[in-house]
């Protein structure tokens, strides 16, 4: 995943992100500001995942943005 493009364009982003992870709240969102490592520390919290899992998540999302 390209963790320049996701911070870059995270405005954009910001409501993909939040419909692929509704559990997740607005301000979560808002402090992630595109930071991988912290959205997948927040998914891991919400949904209960593995860290491999929750990081594996996000590097999905960074592919279907390209």
């Amino acid at each position: 995943m390209n963790k320049d493009i996701i911070a870059g364009k995270w405005t954009q982003l910001k409501g993909k992100a939040q419909a692929k992870w509704g559990d997740l709240t607005d301000d979560v969102f808002d402090v992630a500001e595109g930071n991988a490592e912290y959205l997948a520390g927040k998914l891991q919290e919400r949904y209960g995942w593995e860290r491999d899992r929750a990081e594996k998540e996000v590097r999905e999302f960074g592919k279907t943005l390209n």
